[in-house]
């Protein structure tokens, strides 16, 4: 996990839409800060609109989304879609929760990057952003 560029990884982590739980959210981007990335919380009750533009103005390298209403097959397309349209196709988009495989095997057909069920180890998780980075961002 070494970290390719001259300045700290920087995610976006959000929560969208009616989903009032965040203590996941939290976790996560607790440890990625501890893995020297420079994280950025967007807070509750976020829209995939309102999620791509503070992307886009903090110049991300990846969004994480943390979901667990079950509206992962509306926010992520939705997500992905505005960000294709602004032109954000070097900026990873990931995340997890309470999503089933054969959803997630669908969202990553769509362009959507690994999704990460509860219980995953935090170490996994930034390894994979940073990796991610690494290889598809050139700056």
């Amino acid at each position: 996990m070494v970290n390719p560029l001259k300045r700290p990884v920087r995610v976006l982590v959000a929560k969208v839409g009616l989903d009032g739980h965040d203590r996941g959210a939290k976790v996560i981007a607790s440890a990625l800060r501890d893995a020297g990335m420079e994280v950025i919380y967007t807070g509750l009750r976020q829209t995939p609109e309102m999620v791509v533009n503070a992307a886009l103005q903090e110049d991300v390298d990846a969004i994480g989304v943390s979901i667990l209403s079950g509206a992962h097959m509306t926010v992520f397309p939705k997500i992905i879609t505005l960000m294709k349209e602004k032109g954000m196709n070097d900026v990873l988009l990931t995340g997890g929760g309470i999503i089933p495989e054969t959803d997630m095997q669908e969202l990553q057909g769509m362009g959507v990057g690994t999704l990460f069920p509860p219980g995953t180890h935090t170490h996994d998780i930034a390894s994979y952003i940073t990796d991610w980075v690494a290889a598809n961002r050139n700056f």
